[in-house]
């Protein structure tokens, strides 16, 4: 199957979090503050470090971390291989925090999207909703 670039979907979200950008950070990379808000994991802070997340649904997505720059960026693949390859999805999870005067704005792009992957796409735009709703509440609650 050929998918050109321009046919690759994205879920973009963005929030204004009212939490300083290394308060962001440690919720984004600490495995059991990431456990709180998004799935149980192995990860680990380093490029090249391969990790699971694993789904309460019990799927199990595998991970790469691509890129590091502490309080700042964070990517790292987000696969989930199915017998099913409609059901396959690779992708690539980006965070991008900014300082506001206020806290932290925070940018989350899921992309990589086949066109025909409209459940996935579907599935990904309200998971991530739910999942930044979580993130939120853990940061409240952190020390």
């Amino acid at each position: 199957m050929n998918t050109t670039t321009s046919e690759i979907r994205s879920v973009v979200l963005e929030r204004e979090l009212a939490h300083p950008p290394e308060k962001v950070w440690r919720a984004l990379t600490v495995p059991h503050l990431i456990e709180e808000w998004l799935m149980k994991n192995d990860f680990a802070p380093a490029i090249g470090h391969r990790f699971k997340l694993q789904g309460d649904w019990g799927g199990v997505l595998d991970c790469e971390v691509l890129a590091i720059e502490q309080n700042s960026v964070l990517s790292y693949t987000w696969n989930f291989v199915n017998d099913n390859p409609d059901f396959d999805l690779r992708s690539v999870v980006t965070f991008t925090l900014t300082p506001t005067a206020t806290g932290t704005h925070l940018r989350m792009e899921q992309s990589g999207f086949r066109p025909e992957q409209k459940q996935a796409l579907g599935g990904a735009k309200s998971g991530w909703q739910q999942f930044f709703g979580k993130l939120e509440h853990v940061l409240t609650q952190a020390e």
